[in-house]
């Protein structure tokens, strides 16, 4: 069993509180932003000059997109007229999945903006995002904010009150596995948004069966509609989504293995 770990915050000016979630989060961004750059020149297409800008744009859309699934999804009742600078205030309550879709309507907003196709880029995408989802997702364990239902299993967490599952550490065993499949299945040189797609598949399946772990029997819980998470009606679409990628015709032209190599027609640089 796990020991449950409670780790000082660190406090700012004007009453504002940094804890080690924010910290492990700009982290993950960080790494996922350096990651998918280097996918994107090592893999496909051969350049990450559309990247450059991408990061801010799919971080403050996450935000808000995180934000706004909290208040209106998972709990609706913080919501009041008497304080509706609440739907501003984003720190205040995040959900992972509202912020995966905010993050996805950024980088498309942001890819219309620059006049730039997103689909040669999302498998540099998929190499980037899976592993700073997953050091994000180890800040969500150490502060415990995804509590799951007692139990007795080896890895549950010793929570006052009793052991129980810990969802943050399980999303972050999803994802590392994840993320050392899809690195190995960059170098067979998939077709153009296969890596996008199996992430979406394997995450989602994963997320869908593990939010039924999630504790209904303390004062702060997530709502069920038809006894369903807002994440599980949320990864089904993804799942759909994953499975078109895997699926769909693709460009003729497979990644490329290095980043010297050109594809068919390519003039080498």
């Amino acid at each position: 069993m796990l020991p449950y770990l409670e780790l000082p915050q660190l406090h700012l000016p004007l009453g504002q509180k940094i804890d080690i979630f924010g910290v492990l989060s700009t982290i993950g961004v960080g790494t996922g932003a350096v990651l998918a750059a280097r996918a994107a020149r090592k893999y496909s297409p051969g350049d990450d000059e559309p990247l450059k800008g991408v990061v801010t744009w799919a971080v403050m859309f996450g935000l808000y997109g995180g934000h706004f699934l909290h208040l209106f999804g998972y709990h609706p009742e913080e919501l009041t007229l008497k304080d509706p600078f609440l739907l501003l205030r984003f720190w205040e309550g995040l959900s992972s999945m509202g912020g995966v879709l905010g993050a996805l309507v950024g980088i498309f907003v942001y890819f219309r903006r620059i006049g730039q196709p997103v689909t040669p880029y999302l498998d540099a995408l998929a190499l980037g995002a899976a592993p700073g989802w997953a050091i994000a997702r180890f800040g969500c364990f150490l502060v415990h904010d995804h509590k799951g239902v007692k139990t007795d299993f080896p890895l549950a967490v010793d929570f006052p009150g009793g052991p129980r599952h810990d969802l943050g550490l399980y999303d972050m065993f999803v994802l590392l596995a994840l993320t050392a499949v899809l690195y190995l299945v960059a170098r067979t040189r998939p077709r153009q948004g296969r890596l996008m797609g199996l992430l979406a598949v394997g995450y989602s399946a994963c997320r869908f069966f593990l939010d039924f772990l999630r504790a209904s029997d303390l004062s702060y819980v997530d709502r069920r509609y038809a006894g369903l998470t807002p994440a599980q009606f949320i990864v089904v679409g993804l799942f759909g989504v994953g499975v078109w990628l895997l699926t769909r015709s693709a460009p003729e032209a497979v990644v490329p293995g290095l980043a010297g190599e050109t594809k068919p027609g390519q003039q080498p640089a």
